[in-house]
């Protein structure tokens, strides 16, 4: 096996020196001015980022965790309720419902795109809900108020929104998106008859800008975006011990705040972002095309109403572990988003779910394989990846599995 990681899954190493120059002025910047915390640097982003975003409004916070608790409660989420989201995401999702106050419930997702299953949320808010003597929707499962739900938009593709929006009318519940990994996704409404931005669809939304998203800071950084400009102002208050101006204290908040250099950072980079999404539409696209044909490998699906910016560019394949011991010893990387899902979890245990409550999902995590994909990918680099996942299929086919 080689030592050493030729193709990595990532690499932010190519992106940082292409920007050196810029993202040391940022750091100069507030040595010089001692701006540190908020300030014009924290302002320009999130204006700015409102703007990339198509929204009113954009309250960066330290984390997009942060970013998706305060968002629950500022849409008005609350100890004892039940919110409604996936089981298919990275944990952060309900570590924000639960620090919230609120229970994570789960609803299958959808084979193809991975994200929040239209007929599966239907069928939970129709059967497993009733409701009570003032009209709130129960659920029978927790025997909470269900009143919100969280779809998240997965590897950079849009959950189907308008069906969501219309389910969420139907019973009175509010929608907050989980954007974390869809910077500059997009979803055609049929409804409002034009694309939408992830972020703009519900009450409120949530980005994380970990470094490895597509518009990642070099460190811990996230937003909320919203239309609501008290949403806005709550979320605002939260990330800082609850002040409306300083050592005014309306509510009790958190140290949630994003550091302005981070923000500065943050900045410098939104200018590329439009380009570097296109990027990797441009080698989502390739990879198809170099897999064509081969029948091993189902790859990702992207509905007409969408426009993905692969975050991630993830197959499924019957032999995961063969594959990515395959891929590593020909000196390329992949990655698992995500193995288990989270109704299995450890720290889930007391949810009281079993395996087998989410088949949809549990298939998926035990087939999916995450792909090298950035903007700095080049074609050759693509080209071989494709060709050592042929040589193992090649090797594979003298005892083919299906994978369905």
């Amino acid at each position: 096996m080689k030592e050493r990681i030729e193709i990595p899954f990532l690499d932010l190493i190519g992106v940082h020196r292409d920007l050196r120059r810029e993202l040391i002025e940022v750091f100069e910047q507030a040595l010089d001015t001692a701006s540190f915390i908020g300030g014009p640097a924290l302002e320009n982003f999130e204006r700015s980022f409102a703007a990339f975003c198509e929204t009113r409004y954009a309250a960066a916070v330290n984390s997009g965790t942060d970013a998706l608790r305060f968002a629950l409660t500022a849409c008005g989420v609350r100890p004892g309720d039940a919110v409604l989201t996936v089981p298919h995401t990275f944990i952060a999702t309900t570590e924000a419902i639960s620090q919230a106050g609120a229970l994570p419930e789960f609803v299958d997702i959808d084979e193809r795109t991975y994200n929040l299953s239209i007929e599966k949320l239907s069928h939970y808010l129709r059967h497993d809900c009733v409701r009570n003597g003032d009209g709130r929707l129960i659920s029978r499962r927790s025997g909470r108020p269900v009143t919100a739900i969280v779809p998240v938009h997965l590897y950079g593709q849009m959950a189907d929104m308008d069906p969501i929006l219309t389910l969420a009318e139907e019973f009175g519940l509010t929608v907050i998106e989980d954007a974390c990994q869809a910077h500059g996704a997009q979803y055609f409404s049929a409804k409002l008859n034009r694309w939408m931005k992830a972020g703009t669809m519900g009450r409120a939304a949530a980005f994380s800008f970990y470094p490895g998203k597509n518009l990642g800071a070099c460190g811990e950084a996230g937003a909320a975006t919203t239309h609501d400009s008290a949403i806005a102002a709550h979320i605002r208050m939260l990330r800082d011990h609850g002040q409306a101006k300083k050592y005014y204290h309306d509510i009790e908040g958190y140290n949630g705040r994003l550091d302005a250099i981070q923000a500065g950072l943050l900045s410098v980079k939104l200018t590329h972002l439009a380009k570097w999404n296109e990027q990797r539409r441009e080698r989502a696209a390739e990879y198809s095309r170099l897999f064509s044909g081969d029948e091993s490998v189902i790859l990702p699906y992207e509905p007409i109403w969408s426009r993905a910016v692969y975050h991630l560019y993830v197959i499924r394949t019957a032999d995961r572990s063969g594959l990515i011991e395959h891929l590593q010893a020909a000196g390329i990387g992949t990655g698992i988003h995500y193995p288990v899902p989270l109704h299995l979890q450890k720290a889930y245990e007391w949810l009281g779910y079993r395996r087998g409550d989410f088949p949809v999902v549990e298939k998926a995590a035990s087939q999916i394989v995450s792909l090298p994909m950035y903007p700095q990918l080049t074609a050759e680099q693509q080209a071989r990846v494709a060709s050592e996942i042929q040589v193992f299929s090649n090797r594979a086919k003298t005892e083919p599995v299906s994978i369905g």
